[in-house]
């Protein structure tokens, strides 16, 4: 009987709890209809714009939906705005609301708050994740919700605010507009439609501070001009080249994250360029700057130029980019040149290049903190370019079976097309990766006179100027 009562007192205390945790997400009556009322802000009606739900992934429709019925107001913001105007596919789907983190956790069950920085609220369906901000507000002097560094760098940010006040805290103007679910509206306060329809990227407030809160805006202006096919705006584009070394002062880890933004989405080619432009390459790449900028018969350039056009096209055809292997070809001549060094101390070939590796993934890894995985398949493709131009015995199968093969001779084949490897060493593995055995036995025997019998001329030195690149 005991028990009974107990579980009975339980249940009441679950319901109990389930009605005030409804009650309490509601917010003041006098906000949950009301409009955007600003003379700044200007709306623009279904019938102006091509935005359709049909195009909205469901599950962002949902959170929609959801937070406009717990009376909150809720908006599709940022990029997929910007893409979905442009006729474009969104990512991703990112929701802005006066809802706190706290707030949106309890209206959805299979949320999680995540940021330090920033605090976010993640609602998960299966693998979609729907980012959930509340609005951000204007700046304060509570040193517990928001931080500045000495060069005005933003390192926590949890001030919550109005919608008028969160359009003033985003990068760029085209990304400041507000898809809204009460009335299907688009709503714009910085003049983004008009800089959309322009195609023009232009930095919301005063560049020079909104560069120094967040040098990464300097990256995210590149990468959107070059995306969206947008140019920069004078105003925008001008401090580039004078704050590029702010980027010193990012966490490695985050600069990581934005080089595999910056050259694994299918505009690898035009982002370099435009980096080396304004100066921001030399931050990400200080030793392959350099030897860009020294490097004769223009080798280092011509290699980078290829690598980068072949993971662009491989984008373009929907096929798999690793980031390692792009990496590696973004840092093989300051390799190159640190095996020179070594070997000119005395170091053996062998030993000459797994030193050089030491050396300049210890230094990048200081500015972009690849993953050891990576590093890892980085060392490996080099470290297999030497093992190519042995052709006789068992070298050549156990070469085969290295599970980075494939990648290692796609580097190879780029060096040769660039005149950096003999492109009969690239022809002959082909050839023998598509062998039966007997052949590729045929082609490994050494030849009578204790030569090679593969009939490939003496190999010359090639403008990789590498010991590996001569013996290939």
């Amino acid at each position: 009987m005991h028990i009974i009562i107990k579980k009975r007192n339980t249940a009441i205390l679950t319901f109990l709890k389930k009605i005030l945790s409804v009650s309490s997400v509601q917010p003041k009556a006098a906000a949950v209809a009301a409009p955007v009322q600003s003379s700044n802000a200007k709306s623009y009606p279904r019938s102006e714009h091509c935005i359709s739900r049909s195009q909205i992934s469901g599950n962002a429709l949902k959170v929609l939906q959801r937070l406009k019925a717990a009376g909150f107001e809720a908006y599709l913001v940022g990029g997929c705005v910007r893409d979905l105007l442009l006729g474009r596919e969104p990512k991703d789907f990112d929701v802005a609301t006066n809802a706190s983190p706290e707030q949106v956790k309890q209206v959805f069950r299979n949320c999680r708050i995540i940021g330090r920085r920033f605090r976010l609220a993640h609602v998960f369906f299966g693998r979609d994740i729907v980012e959930v901000a509340t609005f951000r507000g204007a700046e304060t002097d509570d040193s517990e919700r928001q931080q500045v560094d000495e060069d005005g760098r933003l390192l926590r940010d949890n001030v919550f605010g109005t919608l008028e006040e969160d359009v003033w805290r985003r990068d760029f103007t085209v990304n400041a507009l507000y898809y809204s679910i009460r009335d299907f509206s688009v709503i714009d306060y910085t003049g983004g439609m008009e800089d959309h329809r322009n195609a023009v990227i232009r930095l919301i407030g005063d560049p020079l501070v909104r560069y120094r809160e967040d040098p990464v805006r300097m990256l995210r202006a590149v990468r959107f001009a070059v995306k969206l096919g947008f140019s920069l705006h004078p105003g925008t584009e001008k401090p580039l080249f004078e704050l590029a070394d702010l980027l010193q002062s990012i966490p490695s880890a985050r600069l990581y994250d934005e080089v595999l933004k910056l050259f694994l989405a299918g505009y690898g080619l035009q982002t370099f360029e435009m980096l080396r432009h304004y100066g921001l390459f030399g931050i990400l790449f200080p030793l392959t700057d350099r030897c860009l900028a020294t490097e004769a018969h223009d080798f280092p350039r011509l290699f980078l130029i290829r690598a980068l056009e072949n993971s662009d096209i491989r984008f373009s055809e929907g096929k798999t980019l690793t980031p390692y292997f792009l990496l590696a070809a973004l840092l093989w001549e300051p390799l190159q040149m640190a095996a020179q060094k070594h070997i000119q101390h005395g170091d053996n070939e062998t030993l000459a290049y797994q030193n050089a590796a030491n050396d300049i993934l210890n230094k990048q890894i200081r500015i972009t903190a690849m993953p050891r995985h990576v590093t890892q398949a980085m060392r490996d493709v080099w470290f297999m370019q030497a093992k190519f131009a042995k052709t006789v015995g068992s070298r050549p199968f156990r070469l085969l079976e290295q599970p980075k093969f494939r990648a290692a001779f796609d580097f190879l084949a780029l060096r040769a097309e660039t005149g950096g490897a003999d492109p009969e060493l690239v022809a002959w593995w082909a050839k023998f990766q598509d062998a039966d055995d007997t052949t590729r036995q045929a082609m490994t025997a050494p030849s009578k006179n204790g030569g090679d019998k593969s009939g490939r001329r003496k190999p010359r030195r090639y403008r990789g100027r590498s010991k590996s690149d001569a013996q290939s």
